[in-house]
């Protein structure tokens, strides 16, 4: 078959035939016409026309590793030179080791053995999971979820992401999850502290379980008609949610007390994101599966997984074929997968992320306070959050906004008199809020950049209001 040849910078041509030929379906066009972007590097993409535009959402926290990083690009590359292929029913040294690697340190930081499952994208390791906690629990089916919560868009993902709009067209989700209330400290009742606020939550959920009219629990047998708790410790598309420090604590105490199982996503905020390999890490409690998925590969090649303690993936219990895909645990994902890791662990990330996370965070606050547009600034890490509102610091303003993705895409902005745009994901219950997600390897010049041209973009995106 002729691929047709396109002319270079033929930016109208591409997207006449984007329009025509690609499905929409797999695509979110925020602005339009959709940007278009030629090349990356570091902390930065490059459009057809050569712009820089700092990129402080890195493909949805994908690329926790900058964009083609040295190390992580060579290893892709030696492996398409050693075993660039093999079929998933053969075994290969990158598999086995990155398995250990992942399976070795939740031991030593849980304390329970268990087993890694590897996929190919964060929705499918969902799906995997969800047949792991089926199986285990005899076939319960429900699960509980958060509202705001996001674990992808798949039928049995759909089912305990809360968002309607995802299964509206898709017919009734008989298995859809109970979906309860997350601690989201910006928003919470007034009279309350951080603290005061997440007991109260777990409190209310403890409810559930006090009397069989809550629909939950028959207590003449001891037994919850809820198998799992799927979590994610920060809200990803929720909005960048920073939990009490409490509340999972106090969740997990009452999930052990009545037998649910809680699985931990960390598709978005794994890999030192929050300054900690996995970001439950920060609460001091165990979980019984952690999902993943994104950065563990810095975007190079899709590889996701899972990590299920050892009572609940044994082979036994678990056996060969229980699930399946062509390119699970695929070399190329793997070799890059096993560099990451160790490139993790040569490095003190946790130091790193924190330093350079407080440091933004303050710059979010200094700009807080000269733009009253800002209701919520937050962070943990270099996941970090601000959440945009008309004048009087609470109400949701998602125009202002759109306005704000608008012209960072332009390309508009100025830094050292020359042209420079900044990339941004919007996320929140409302779609008014920055969540911020730049490279771990970003510079101190590299966030005072970010922080001047957000006050540009704030400033230019109010005046055309």
């Amino acid at each position: 078959m002729r691929v047709p040849e396109i002319a270079p910078d033929a930016d109208a041509a591409l997207l006449a035939d984007e329009a025509k030929y690609c499905s929409f379906g797999d695509t979110v066009h925020y602005t339009d016409p959709p940007k278009l972007f030629e090349r990356c590097e570091g902390s930065y993409m490059y459009d057809p026309s050569g712009t820089p535009f700092l990129d402080l959402q890195m493909w949805y926290s994908a690329v926790n590793f900058g964009y083609a990083n040295e190390r992580l690009n060579n290893a892709l590359k030696r492996q398409i030179d050693h075993l660039p292929q093999v079929a998933s029913q053969y075994l290969h040294r990158e598999k086995i080791e990155l398995a250990r690697a992942i399976a070795v340190d939740a031991e030593r930081k849980f304390g329970l053995p268990g087993r890694v499952h590897f996929n190919v994208g964060g929705a499918q390791a969902v799906e995997d999971s969800l047949k792991i906690i089926r199986n285990f629990k005899k076939g319960k089916s429900l699960m509980f979820a958060f509202e705001g919560g996001y674990h992808g868009r798949t039928l049995g993902a759909s089912a305990i992401t809360s968002s309607y709009r995802y299964r509206r067209r898709y017919g009734h989700f008989g298995e859809r999850a109970m979906f309860l209330p997350y601690p989201y400290p910006f928003r919470r009742p007034k009279g309350m502290d951080k603290e005061e606020y997440g007991e109260h939550l777990v409190a209310e959920f403890a409810r559930l379980f006090e009397t069989e009219y809550h629909g939950v629990w028959d207590p003449k047998v001891g037994e919850c008609e809820y198998a799992a708790f799927y979590v994610e410790p920060l809200q990803g598309t929720g909005g960048y949610i920073v939990p009490p420090m409490n509340y999972f604590k106090g969740l997990k105490k009452v999930l052990d007390q009545y037998g649910v199982l809680m699985v931990t996503d960390e598709i978005q905020m794994g890999f030192f994101r929050t300054g900690k390999l996995w970001s439950i890490e920060h609460f001091g409690v165990t979980p019984d599966v952690i999902v993943f998925g994104k950065a563990l590969t810095n975007g190079l090649n899709p590889l996701s997984g899972l990590w299920a303690r050892e009572e609940l993936i044994n082979p036994t219990v678990f056996p060969p074929g229980s699930t399946h895909s062509t390119f699970n645990a695929n070399p190329l994902g793997t070799a890059v997968g096993l560099e990451a890791m160790k490139m993790m662990h040569e490095t003190d990330y946790e130091a790193m992320v924190m330093a350079k996370g407080a440091h933004f965070l303050e710059g979010l606050k200094d700009l807080q306070k000269r733009h009253k547009e800002i209701g919520d600034v937050d962070g943990l890490g270099l996941a970090l959050r601000a959440e945009i509102c008309t004048e009087d610091g609470f109400t949701p303003n998602k125009a202002l906004v759109d306005r704000m993705v608008d012209i960072g895409l332009a390309g508009d902005l100025e830094h050292n008199g020359k042209k420079i745009g900044l990339v941004l994901d919007i996320g929140g219950y409302y779609k008014n809020v920055i969540t911020l997600a730049p490279s771990l390897h970003i510079t101190t010049e590299e966030i005072d950049l970010g922080i001047a041209l957000l006050d540009q973009l704030l400033t230019k995106a109010k005046r055309a209001a």
